[in-house]
């Protein structure tokens, strides 16, 4: 397996983040060994979560001033692809947990909130981020729904006030960690009588796993990312109070197209299967995969030419993707958004691409599930459907932000649900 110094100016680094770098390729060779066993069970990697928790990677995110580390947006993102290059899986429930502190983080420090949202945000990060930190809570982010595009349309799962608190009713679809977290983070959209459901009314709750009225049903059988454990949740009359709040009223809708960045943090898990693809068979033409006999695939031109592509695809989409995730900030011009976009797009369909000449190079043998090349190719198929950022939905915003003025993007009709509601404007 690669080293990150293979592909990393680490000079830039800071020292504590090579560190966690470090860390994760001493816990990797573990999470490889036993990413098998998960894919085949679709079971969940509790033990690499233990490991995570210890070495204090759940706390990447969460400002210093809480016990956090304080890592950057950049700086977390090559650690999410760290991890994949060992468990894709892992990677990406480690996103959905990170996210969630990455929020209550990052959203807070965005400049057109108002004293009275800062106040009281302060607040509930003073309430969640101890959970992490001195609880070693892990976190689940669901916000998928099923049928509409939640970017499209105010979330279908609601809630309503009542006395202390508010109850919530819904259903989350594809809740990565389901079963096997302290916290759901939902985000539901706050009803009011006479009044249609809008996103300024969005609304964020941690519920704990045990509440009352929250319950996993459903089976969970994909074709890949099957470690995630991504089953349904429904939430029926689920109470909460201002003390399970993670973000004010109406900042999620706020901030969603001025930090556009954090809508793309799944794309590390899928940098790191990338990564994996490509180390599989560098070390399979090498003669050096463990469990088969040594034999030297370097002769043969052909699979050298193939090799030399993947290297240069692959250096592309990381070139991109670490430019973008390390300018990463809160109203990013219009050129830093269409890098983020593109390499949003590069990544998802650029993981496909290097999983699929994986196989075509290194021949019959690798599609054997003894051999992790067909689990990472399952894996590399999942990157591209998953929302807010679908390769869909990328090609229709570069398509937009190419051809058009900002201002006449919301004038330009669409012959299906127009996913543009979290597709970034220019700070007024």
């Amino acid at each position: 397996m690669s080293d990150f110094r293979d592909y990393y100016d680490v000079s830039k680094f800071r020292p504590q983040h090579v560190k966690m770098l470090e860390l994760i390729n001493d816990l990797g060779p573990k999470f490889a060994e036993r990413a098998a066993k998960h894919d085949k069970e679709a079971s969940f990697p509790t033990q690499n979560y233990n490991e995570l928790r210890d070495a204090g990677f759940l706390r990447l995110v969460i400002p210093e001033e809480f016990g956090g580390m304080g890592f950057s947006l950049g700086e977390y993102a090559t650690i999410g692809a760290e991890i994949g290059k060992y468990c894709g899986a892992s990677a990406l429930t480690f996103n959905m947990h990170t996210s969630s502190t990455m929020w209550l983080r990052f959203m807070y420090e965005m400049p057109n909130l108002t004293d009275a949202e800062r106040t009281a945000f302060a607040r509930m990060r003073e309430i969640q981020f101890p959970k992490v930190v001195n609880d070693g809570a892990i976190f689940s982010q669901p916000i998928s729904e099923g049928g509409a595009n939640w970017t499209s349309e105010p979330i279908k799962t609601n809630c309503r006030r009542v006395e202390g608190g508010w109850v919530i009713n819904g259903f989350k679809k594809f809740a990565s960690l389901a079963g096997n977290c302290d916290y759901y983070s939902i985000v539901c959209t706050e009803h009011f009588e006479g009044k249609d459901p809008a996103h300024e009314d969005t609304m964020d709750f941690a519920v704990h796993k045990d509440t009352k009225g929250l319950s996993i049903v459903g089976d969970w059988d994909p074709i890949g990312m099957r470690g995630t454990v991504s089953r349904d949740l429904v939430l029926k009359d689920v109470f909460v109070s201002e003390d399970d709040l993670m973000m004010p009223a109406g900042v999620f809708g706020k901030t969603l197209s001025q930090w556009p960045h954090m809508m793309a943090t799944l794309t590390p898990a899928y940098m790191g299967v990338a990564q994996s693809a490509y180390d599989f068979t560098v070390e399979y033409l090498r003669g050096e995969t463990p469990g088969l006999p040594p034999i030297d695939r370097r002769i043969y031109p052909t699979k050298r030419a193939a090799v030399g592509r993947m290297f240069q695809r692959l250096t592309e989409m990381r070139t991109l993707w670490t430019t973008a995730f390390f300018e990463a900030r809160a109203f990013p011009s219009k050129a830093e958004v269409m890098r983020v976009y593109a390499a949003q797009y590069a990544v998802m369909e650029g993981v496909q691409e290097l999983a699929a000449l994986a196989i075509r190079t290194c021949g019959g043998q690798s599609m054997l599930k003894s051999l992790p090349l067909e689990r990472i190719y399952r894996d590399s198929r999942c990157g591209a459907l998953m929302l807010p950022y679908t390769t869909e939905i990328m090609e229709d915003y570069l398509s937009m932000m190419t051809l058009y003025d900002m201002d006449d993007v919301d004038q330009v009709t669409s012959d299906t649900a127009s996913a543009r509601v979290s597709m970034w404007r220019p700070a007024s």
